[in-house]
């Protein structure tokens, strides 16, 4: 497909959200929100930084032939106070790029660095963690068709020189079940349905979901150089597809596993536990029953040991008006305090919120990001965020993140899907954000965002 001809100094990019998915949809004012500065007391943005750049265009769907052209797909990785890391997707080079950046917004490398080297096949939706500050590990979804009815494998890099160079990219599913889709219905999914975590000593563990249903693990105990065998957590018999798969692991090795359903209007979250650093798992146990539809979990494991839960709950069904809830567990993930809603479908006049995504530093301090719908699906338009001071007892009020709703950037991505990793907490406490933006035939680009905790100077 050749490179693109946007001006994009910085990055590269990707194509659909809901599988059928196409065009783009008139902009929405969003000044019912508040912006993040006025409405999170104690909690500042500095300007957001752009961090790739493309054209704004997508044409039909034809596989892997498709023409488009446009930058998205952003995940974010902190480690320590002064080291970001960020992958994102670029569609007319079709590879999957990374760079690293200090706490000032200031790019480590000269330039972005190529981690998929498969410029004929899309590469999609990258997650990204540090396992400490020379070693990068990310994981992403490549389009290939390799049989079945649907494109997708898994596909893992690492390096241990900080990004940057990665190792040759390493295919961990190898099936033609279609890999990464987190599916809704036969013809609704998201891509990007995978998930990547570090644990005590050289471990790593990856999660996905298939097209056809199943939910499988894989563990790695020297750093990603070695993985075992999958292992089928959800088979796919299950009568439902598992979808929107979570991880979080303590220090101690304990891995606690979330996920949901498609294909049913009254999915729940569930979680289960391994005690053996990922070499088996527990019975899974439901968060909370309920009658709507239960979506795209996020977890995230406190100083204390506490189990954070977020999720989407839509009480009409798949695709409906959601809502955001929220819960914890204080015995691992055996039993969970009923789920409040934490964020209201109307939150400031709009029509839903999202795709949760849960950061925590130390033992208090939560944050909860999520995209926000001013209008029905399928595209949102800017990130939303709240906060806990005290281990999720309260939050501040909810409110947009600066710079992520201006209406000339168009709507927010992914085009893909929206299972993604857009937040993270470095070692101070402060929020660290990443986004996409696309407006059709104008521009596309990647923007961290950096919040601060505490008083403005």
């Amino acid at each position: 497909m050749g490179t693109s001809k946007g001006n994009r100094a910085k990055g590269r990019s990707s194509p659909g959200r809901w599988s059928a998915a196409a065009g783009a949809v008139g902009l929405v004012f969003l000044s019912q929100f508040p912006a993040a500065g006025d409405a999170a007391e104690g909690l500042h943005w500095e300007e957001p930084v752009e961090i790739a750049s493309g054209n704004a265009y997508r044409g039909p769907w034809r596989m892997n032939e498709s023409n488009f052209d446009f930058v998205d797909d952003p995940a974010v990785a902190v480690e320590g106070e002064d080291l970001i890391g960020i992958v994102w997707a670029d569609n007319s080079a079709q590879d999957i790029y990374f760079q690293s950046f200090n706490a000032a917004g200031e790019p480590r490398m000269e330039e972005p660095v190529t981690i998929s080297h498969s410029p004929a096949i899309f590469s999609w939706l990258p997650r990204a963690v540090f396992a400490d500050a020379d070693t990068v590990l990310v994981v992403w979804q490549e389009i290939v068709f390799s049989g079945g009815s649907h494109g997708g494998e898994i596909f893992f890099a690492r390096s241990g020189d900080g990004g940057e160079r990665f190792s040759e990219p390493e295919n961990l599913s190898n099936t033609t079940a279609g890999a990464a889709k987190g599916r809704l219905t036969r013809d609704m999914w998201d891509n990007g349905s995978l998930d990547i975590a570090t644990g005590p000593g050289d471990d790593v563990y990856v999660v996905w979901t298939e097209y056809e249903g199943a939910l499988r693990f894989r563990r790695s105990e020297d750093g990603g150089r070695n993985f075992s065998e999958a292992v089928e957590i959800v088979p796919e018999e299950a009568g439902t597809p598992a979808r929107g798969p979570s991880l979080a692991v303590s220090p101690d090795g304990e891995v606690f596993l979330a996920w949901t359903a498609g294909e049913d209007s009254a999915a729940d979250i569930y979680v289960a536990r391994s005690d053996d650093r990922g070499g088996s798992f527990g019975e899974a146990r439901r968060v909370n029953a309920s009658d709507g539809h239960s979506d795209a979990p996020s977890i995230a494991l406190d100083g204390d040991g506490v189990l954070h839960v977020a999720y989407g709950e839509s009480p009409r069904g798949i695709r409906q008006q959601y809502h955001l809830r929220y819960a914890r567990s204080r015995d691992g993930g055996e039993t969970f305090e009923d789920s409040r809603q934490i964020v209201s479908h109307d939150a400031h006049g709009g029509y839903a919120v999202h795709y949760p995504r849960l950061a925590v530093s130390g033992n208090d301090r939560v944050y909860l990001n999520w995209e926000h719908f001013p209008e029905p699906f399928p595209r949102p338009r800017g990130l939303g965020i709240r906060y806990s001071d005290d281990g999720g007892e309260t939050f501040a009020d909810p409110a947009l993140v600066d710079g992520t709703a201006d209406p000339d950037l168009g709507f927010s991505g992914s085009q893909q899907g929206l299972l993604m990793r857009k937040l993270a907490v470095d070692a101070a406490g402060n929020p660290v954000l990443v986004n996409s933006t696309f407006r059709e035939n104008t521009g596309s680009r990647i923007w961290l965002h950096r919040g601060r905790s505490g008083e403005e100077d």
